[in-house]
């Protein structure tokens, strides 16, 4: 099958499993990878592998970038230090525990002979990356707090960052290249540093371009080359890609955006990056399905299961400690935020890629392959799927009960309107009994007092479903406002200038109304 057939079929296996998902509410990027698995166990067809040049030329520089272009700094701020607490600190911690007890549980058990210190760091700091855009797109289906949210992406965008410095640093060491601790702790400041400097440059000088123009598809192409650009420049110097994305993300989505498009270019640049991130992440969690072979995995499910323990646990453990220390801060966070913080660590790509990396020679290079997938494996379909009564147990989703009963009662409300609009034609056509149809309509007429009576004690009690309706419905009326617009233009009625400037001014307000929203979920963490 030639490259672009099966990129055609990857599409629309991944549309398949978008519509089955949500019929059977079922998290998407979990699905995903359950497809990939069956398809790759029935051999349905060769797919791309998942390798490092694919990640690093396509995927990663795409999905980091819309990752931070959408990360309010404020919210990032507001938070900064619980972030950065666990994008280093927490993590190097995670690290030295994995490592620290799967060498003597591996030795001591049996399950394999030999594994040194080495190995467990080099697949410590591999397995330490995190990926949570399942448990983030869930956050947003269910309504969990913003703040929480913000936390586990914040978190994520910069230890990916981390997580790969560490491994390079520590596979250099291990494969024989001379080097102590000051100079390695010298290598991270440098790598990183210089990541965030590359993004920031680039960055900038994007928005130093966009606010000289005005064309979203120029506007577009130069996010674009910010995102991919960035990272090819920082890897092409041996500095963090990763953190140079990120970095240039933050800087064109809160300075860039904010300050130098029009409103409709906004509206244009948003609506392109987060198809592109549902289009790549489509296909990296499919070609993760695809990478794993189940009968390497069962042959390696001891030390498999025993690592996806170690790894659990250890993020539970470093999680506890930093909300310990910033307990007495502004920035601490509700006891039941750690239970959902350590399970929300799901691994990804990343880690399959930097494993796949690993050089031939590498002491037990094919178990630390095998261990790696069924951890990332185990972590997307275990923690993916039991994240949403995880997040019901721990209490925080009483606004999306109240959600789901406003909605059901507004379409039971339109259903019984509906109904009377229908009986008022059967009358106009005498097609039954006048008393019939009264005795039906004063059944409706009761039906639709009681669902009014039960939306307005719902609105009453919860502010917020007032303020989302009143979002709704203005986001309705500026909705309808531009398609009158738009038939004017194209009716010849309006002409392209005139069109253009009130286009842009309902765009504005549509911009406006999301900004409004935005804060007010950040105000109720």
């Amino acid at each position: 099958m030639s490259a672009g057939i099966a990129l055609v079929f990857l599409f629309g296996v991944a549309t398949v499993v978008a519509l089955a998902a949500r019929r059977l509410k079922l998290p998407y990027t979990v699905a995903l990878v359950v497809a990939g698995l069956a398809l790759g166990s029935a051999h349905a067809f060769e797919p791309p592998h998942l390798t490092k040049d694919l990640l690093y030329t396509v995927f990663l520089p795409g999905l980091l970038f819309e990752a931070a272009f959408h990360l309010e700094f404020r919210s990032f701020w507001r938070n900064k230090i619980t972030i950065v607490a666990l994008a280093i600190p927490a993590l190097m911690l995670a690290i030295a525990l994995t490592a620290g007890v799967l060498v003597p549980l591996l030795n001591g058990l049996g399950l394999v002979e030999h594994y040194g210190v080495g190995e467990a760091v080099v697949f410590a700091a591999l397995i330490s990356a995190t990926d949570p855009i399942a448990v983030v797109a869930l956050f947003k289906s269910l309504g969990a707090p913003k703040r929480l949210a913000v936390i586990i992406e914040g978190e994520s965008l910069l230890n990916d960052g981390t997580a790969v410095v560490v491994f390079t640093l520590v596979l250099a060491f291990v494969m024989g290249r001379p080097t102590s601790a000051p100079m390695a702790l010298l290598d991270f400041v440098r790598v990183v540093g210089m990541g965030v400097f590359v993004g920031g440059a680039l960055g900038y000088l994007t928005s130093l371009v966009i606010h000289m123009i005005d064309d979203p598809m120029i506007e577009i192409t130069l996010t674009t080359i910010a995102a991919y650009g960035s990272f090819i420049a920082a890897e092409h110097f041996h500095f963090s890609g990763v953190i140079a994305t990120v970095t240039a993300g933050m800087i064109a989505g809160n300075h860039a955006a904010r300050t130098g498009m029009s409103a409709s270019t906004r509206v244009a640049v948003a609506a392109f990056w987060e198809y592109l991130a549902f289009a790549l992440n489509s296909l990296i969690f499919l070609l993760i399905g695809f990478e794993v072979h189940l009968s390497v995995l069962a042959a390696a499910w001891r030390p498999i299961l025993l690592a996806y323990v170690v790894v659990t646990v250890g993020r539970a453990i470093v999680i506890v400690l930093v909300t310990f220390v910033l307990r007495r801060t502004k920035e601490r966070t509700p006891p039941a935020w750690s239970g959902v913080l350590a399970w929300g660590g799901l691994r990804g790509a990343l880690s399959m890629v930097l494993v796949l990396a690993l050089p031939l020679e590498f002491p037990h290079r094919e178990l630390i392959i095998s261990m790696t997938f069924g951890v990332v494996i185990l972590s997307i379909l275990v923690q993916g799927l039991t994240m949403a009564p995880l997040l019901k147990l721990a209490g925080l989703l009483h606004a999306d009960a109240d959600r789901l009963e406003y909605e059901r009662l507004l379409a039971d409300g339109k259903a019984s309107r509906a109904a009377l609009l229908e009986l008022d034609r059967l009358e106009l056509e005498h097609s039954a009994a006048p008393e019939l149809l009264g005795d039906l309509r004063a059944s409706y007429q009761a039906r639709v007092r009681s669902i009014e009576t039960s939306v307005s004690d719902l609105r009453s009690n919860t502010r917020k479903l007032l303020g989302e309706e009143k979002t709704a419905a203005v986001r309705r009326l500026l909705v309808a406002e531009k398609d009158a617009l738009l038939r004017a233009h194209r009716l010849g009625e309006l002409g392209t200038e005139n069109y253009d400037a009130l286009a842009s001014d309902v765009d504005a307000r549509l911009v406006e109304l999301d900004g409004e929203h935005t804060e007010d979920d950040a105000s109720h963490p």
